[in-house]
């Protein structure tokens, strides 16, 4: 698990607001009913903004964090992974993920990922003109394995992901890639990361890698002050990107 309910994103370097936010549930191409959070700018850029969680599924976190993107001029929806065999419930840190997170598969959560693409897409989510995807941990190769699922992506961000997890999607590759390592992972460490950096290389996959040197794993949370600086830089990083990569 990556962020407890303690947890709190760090703010986004452009203050804006967000229009509109909400509970919502999307239904998936093969009739899974599952729960998300929508936050909707009030000074669209155009762009928008899947957010992928980690392991524990759609919490407050992610909540919050949608609506920072919204702050930031991104409409976004966060998803949660397990409506299939947990239905639409609470995912506090009492939550018994790991039963549920054994039974998802990579096409459930492409399923749903699609799902919340076309929300962006629709009026009622923005009417986006450019998606990404955005997760963490768990979320955060989930992410990076949307670039080969067929959405349509202008690119895909993840950060402290597990390589092994996306190494065999590269081939099929399309959005671009960025690649945010703690560089003190106990999970996947620097080299782990590296060695994906130049895999996605050889295959012609556009990306980007940036090593935070000594942070661990989950420090983009305003509540580690020590590691704000990491996080403003990460932040201004995904903004360069997603500006980049937008039509």
């Amino acid at each position: 698990m990556c962020h407890s309910d303690d947890s709190r994103p760090p703010l986004p370097p452009i203050s804006g607001a967000a229009a509109d936010q909400g509970d919502l549930v999307l239904t998936a191409s093969d009739g899974n009913k599952f729960a998300a959070y929508f936050a909707r700018a009030s000074e669209p850029t155009g762009a928008g903004m899947v957010v992928l969680p980690d392991v524990r599924g759609l919490h407050h976190f992610y909540k919050e964090l949608a609506q920072r993107f919204a702050e930031a001029g991104i409409d976004a929806v966060a998803i949660d992974y397990y409506g299939r065999t947990a239905g639409i419930g609470d995912r506090s840190d009492s939550f018994e993920y790991a039963p549920h997170m054994e039974k998802t598969t990579n096409e459930n959560i492409s399923d749903d990922v699609a799902a919340a693409v076309a929300y962006l897409k629709s009026k009622d989510g923005g009417s986006v003109k450019s998606v990404f995807t955005v997760g963490f941990c768990y979320g955060g190769s989930n992410s990076w394995n949307q670039s080969a699922a067929g959405h349509g992506l202008n690119g895909a961000i993840g950060f402290y992901g597990r390589p092994a997890r996306s190494e065999p999607f590269i081939p099929g590759m399309k959005a671009p890639l960025l690649l945010l390592v703690a560089g003190a992972d106990a999970a996947t460490s620097a080299e782990q990361a590296g060695a994906f950096d130049q895999k996605l290389t050889e295959a012609g996959v556009p990306h980007e890698r940036h090593v935070y040197p000594g942070a661990p794993h989950s420090f983009f949370d305003r509540t580690y002050d020590q590691w704000k600086e990491a996080g403003d830089d990460a932040w201004q990083r995904m903004l360069t990107f997603i500006n980049q990569n937008s039509k």
